[in-house]
């Protein structure tokens, strides 16, 4: 059994459930799933600025709207179960928590704790993140000692 550690932002979508399940062929996998609730993980101007550079406008207007603290971890705990679920219906094997501090220390502690195989990092673009390299995956490549893989999420959950 292959086991990936998976970080993601939001709920999975269907496409992104069949991209990831289907990434190992046959083999079976076992995820294992960190989810950052979107409210405190980064500052709403760079979020603005990510929704501007993809040319969503109205969504950088809405940022000030996004869900902060309780609210926030409320939504997570929701978008992590649906996603767990989606994963399970595959056949493959799924479990998770919500990541309540800094992303990378949960992040390196799974991988230790599971003796995970690989790191994906499923996310939305973030543009001005990825430019200086500031972005999950690339700072994970220094800290987790399993290959990352970098992938973006098919579409909107």
């Amino acid at each position: 059994m292959f086991t990936s550690v998976l970080m993601i932002e939001k709920a999975l979508t269907s496409a992104d459930v069949e991209f990831l399940t289907t990434l190992h062929g046959d083999e079976p996998v076992s995820f294992h799933v960190l989810l950052q609730p979107r409210g405190e993980q980064a500052d709403r101007l760079l979020r603005a600025i990510d929704d501007v550079a993809l040319g969503e406008i109205d969504e950088a207007v809405r940022e000030g709207g996004t869900p902060e603290g309780q609210d926030a971890q409320s939504m997570g705990e929701r978008a992590l179960e649906v996603s767990l679920q989606a994963l399970r219906t595959t056949g493959d094997t799924a479990d998770g928590r919500l990541v309540e501090d800094h992303p990378l220390d949960a992040l390196k502690a799974m991988v230790e704790e599971v003796g995970a195989d690989e790191v994906i990092v499923l996310t939305d673009p973030h543009y001005v993140e990825e430019f200086f390299h500031r972005d999950w995956a690339s700072r994970a490549r220094h800290r987790v000692g399993v290959p990352v893989l970098k992938l973006f999420s098919h579409s909107k959950a």
